[in-house]
């Protein structure tokens, strides 16, 4: 019997690999909950007004996005629009090119890594230089993110010395504190010798036109400061609609992406460089990115909009802890992943159809999710999506022989009593080889099937012993 691609992945994940993807996820999660805990009465309630907040937005958007737009150009940002992924690189692109721009730092952004714009402009002769201490290291690897928060999930300490060593950073040395040092020597004058600074935001204020940027490493404020040009990556559901649900989300933000009271750097951006200021971009310029976020907002799914990229669903997710981040085939892993990721491919749906499936359905994603996405229920819609347009399921029995047996009293009856024997039946004897093939990879309670039944007919015969009695 065949298996899920994501299966798949996480049979052949390495061991060291599956072990700090594990140990990283669950001690966030950890420490998410007890900093929630210990510093709210109530965090369920500040989750579904959260929750709420960004639902009215993303409700709203034909509003919200024509006055942030009118808040920016007023605040002196140009604004721009770009409908796919190939349109916000050009937009990017086109920027650079008008002021012979050739090299680019870039603060970490889900939004570049969705369109691939560090490709785009390296093939067009831009040099686009990721700042972010794990995306660096992705860069440097020619390797993928594995986390919306921690793009190094997958890597440990001895396998980022061993890189450094390898591509010139320093002789091995796995220390922390000595790695960090490194990238910092290499970056520090890249950012002076760079023509422009890229960033995505958390964020953006309708009231106030505002980008909030939050990082923990400052290295988005080098980008704003040394260089003359920003441009800001920004998806068209990151909008807030007052300045004072700031206080909400980045409390929210940094305790359920990094178990944080509030991140290190969050960085309010107005606009370019003011008169007088000493130093930050003479240019600003924010490119609204839909690439298929329209199509998503039509569907029944459009919940999944109101995500802000914390990644707490993936660190709870026992699905993401054993197969990692890049089985989902996707720069959005995990339980968020595996509902936007296919949604935003549009009509290529059913290539990644099968993400919706890898999933226990445990419900956990959404009672860690900060602002109350659904997840489970979502996962469950594009599942029927995927069985509509008959997209195969590998590994998953047809439910046709199940829907007969279920409906025919006599036949469930016998199927129950029969189920016993699997508490003593060796798999090796099992008679269906497909049925042997699934059941040798999962470990079944024991069978406790009937005693409901019995109850149940017991119950009965003692209410019409009851009712014959006489008054």
């Amino acid at each position: 019997m065949k298996t899920q691609r994501i299966d798949q992945a996480a049979a052949a994940l390495p061991a060291k690999t599956k072990a700090a993807v594990y140990e990283g996820s669950k001690a966030v999660h950890e420490k998410r909950t007890r900093l929630l805990f210990d510093h709210y009465g109530d965090p369920d309630r500040l989750r579904r007004l959260a929750g709420e907040i960004k639902r009215h937005v993303v409700e709203n958007l034909d509003t919200y996005l024509p006055a942030v737009e009118a808040r920016l150009v007023a605040n002196g940002a140009r604004v721009h629009w770009a409908a796919t992924a190939e349109a916000a690189c050009e937009a990017v692109h086109s920027i650079l090119r008008a002021r012979g721009a050739t090299k680019l730092v870039k603060a970490k952004t889900m939004v570049s890594e969705e369109i691939g714009l560090a490709e785009y402009l390296e093939k067009r002769g831009v040099e686009a230089l990721e700042t972010d201490l794990g995306e660096f290291i992705v860069q440097l690897d020619h390797d993928q993110p594995s986390h919306i928060i921690a793009p190094i999930r997958h890597k440990n300490r001895r396998q980022i010395a061993e890189l450094f060593e390898k591509n010139g950073l320093g002789a091995y040395d796995d220390e922390p504190g000595m790695i960090t040092q490194r990238a910092r020597q290499f970056l520090r004058h890249k950012y002076l010798e760079a023509d422009a600074g890229l960033t995505g935001a958390n964020f953006v204020v309708a009231e106030s036109g505002r980008l909030v940027v939050v990082t923990n490493e400052g290295n988005a404020r080098f980008c704003l400061a040394a260089t003359r040009c920003h441009i800001a990556l920004v998806g068209i559901e990151k909008i807030l609609p007052r300045d004072r649900d700031l206080a909400l989300f980045l409390n929210l933000l940094a305790r359920s992406a990094t178990a944080q009271q509030l991140s290190v750097y969050n960085e309010f951006v107005s606009g370019p460089r003011a008169r007088g200021q000493p130093d930050g971009p003479d240019e600003m310029h924010v490119i609204f990115v839909d690439n298929g976020r329209t199509e998503v907002l039509a569907t029944e799914c459009r919940d999944i909009l109101r995500c802000i990229r914390c990644g707490a669903c993936l660190n709870v997710c026992p699905v993401y802890r054993q197969a990692g981040g890049h089985a989902y085939r996707s720069v959005y892993p995990g339980p968020v992943g595996a509902v936007l990721s296919p949604l935003l491919l549009g009509e290529r749906f059913p290539e990644k159809a099968d993400l919706p499936k890898a999933s226990s359905l445990c419900g956990a994603c959404n009672e860690v999710c900060p602002v109350d996405i659904p997840i489970p229920d979502l996962l469950l819609r594009l599942r029927d999506r995927a069985h509509g347009e008959g997209v195969p399921s590998p590994g998953t029995p047809p439910m046709g022989a199940w829907s007969l047996l279920a409906t025919q009293p006599a036949a469930w009856r016998a199927a129950l009593a029969a189920g016993r024997i699997l508490n003593h039946l060796p798999t090796r004897l099992i008679p269906v080889p497909a049925l042997r093939a699934w059941e040798a990879k999962r470990e079944l309670p024991p069978w406790r099937g009937g005693e409901f039944r019995k109850w149940l007919k017991m119950r009965r015969k003692e209410q019409g012993r009851g009712q014959s009695r006489p008054e």
